[in-house]
């Protein structure tokens, strides 16, 4: 599966915040793969070739948001989160964050972080209301996934965000971009460790259980774009929580999580797990 929401790729530094368009980027080929505008020939060259040996992927990326969907509502409707911090959003593709926290409680309060600059200055235009909705418990943050530390004390998030009350860190899609060399336990774990009591992680990642190709194919296409796509089993995946205790159903195939509906008749597998834990006392 794609970056649906970004690729936790590129550094700090301002060559890796540069706008490159030399290679495919996962948040603009999962733009093209929701069937978006905001990508580039090369991205969408690239997914035709990811569709090719995975053509399920535009039935995962929706299911994917659909998880995103259930999860938030539940962390502010069930679990009374009133602020999200939301790593690697991608593109934005309505309905937001924002707009699925506001429904509930509109006083949420909603960090935007992503290292492409693409990214930030479409997820900056919900600041300034051209999408129709209120900025006024909104940020955007260009920052790294890769430098967790940068990240939790990047100025703009600690304003929006007060860390001795509960937060709900949004994981979505972004992890498996990282490879086992840059140390995806220890990334998550630096910002599992920042949340207090009662906060709460939602996430999901990208696998190869679920087809007997494994989708290492698919997977491929990403070693040339800016970052890999790391397909991880099951109790790889559950690690990333952490001593977080999964609400039920726990780690789960996306469509399988909570769902508002009964399964589509003759969909597609989906690769991709999802869950979501709360962090107890």
């Amino acid at each position: 599966m794609t970056s649906p929401r970004g690729d936790g790729s590129g550094g700090s530094d301002a060559r890796s915040l540069a706008i490159d368009t030399s290679k495919p980027h996962p948040a603009r080929m999962y733009d093209y793969f929701l069937g978006g505008k905001d990508n580039y020939e090369v991205d969408r060259e690239a997914a035709e070739q990811f569709i090719k040996v995975a053509p399920e992927v535009r039935d995962g990326v929706r299911a994917n948001r659909r998880f995103m969907h259930r999860a938030v509502r539940h962390v502010v409707a069930e679990g009374g989160i009133r602020q999200i911090l939301d790593v690697g959003t991608g593109l934005p593709t309505e309905p937001n964050v924002h707009q699925i926290a506001h429904a509930v409680a509109p006083g949420t309060r909603v960090v935007y972080v992503d290292n492409d600059p693409i990214v930030s200055a479409h997820a900056t235009a919900l600041m300034d209301g051209t999408d129709g909705t209120t900025g006024a418990h909104t940020s955007v943050v260009l920052a790294d996934l890769r430098d967790p530390r940068a990240l939790l004390d990047h100025p703009e998030v600690r304003k929006a965000i007060d860390f001795d009350r509960p937060v709900a860190l949004l994981l979505v899609a972004v992890v498996h971009f990282l490879s086992d060399a840059e140390d995806p336990d220890a990334i998550v774990a630096a910002l599992r460790d920042a949340l207090p009591t009662g906060s709460y992680l939602v996430l999901s990642h990208a696998t190869g259980d679920i087809h007997e190709d494994r989708r290492e194919d698919a997977a491929s296409v990403y070693k040339k774009a800016t970052a890999t796509l790391n397909l991880r089993p099951h109790d790889r995946v559950q690690d990333f929580f952490g001593d977080f205790t999964l609400v039920a159903p726990g780690l789960v195939q996306v469509p399988d999580w909570r769902p508002d509906e009964p399964p589509e008749r003759d969909a597609p597998p989906i690769g991709i797990y999802g869950g979501v834990a709360r962090k107890n006392g």
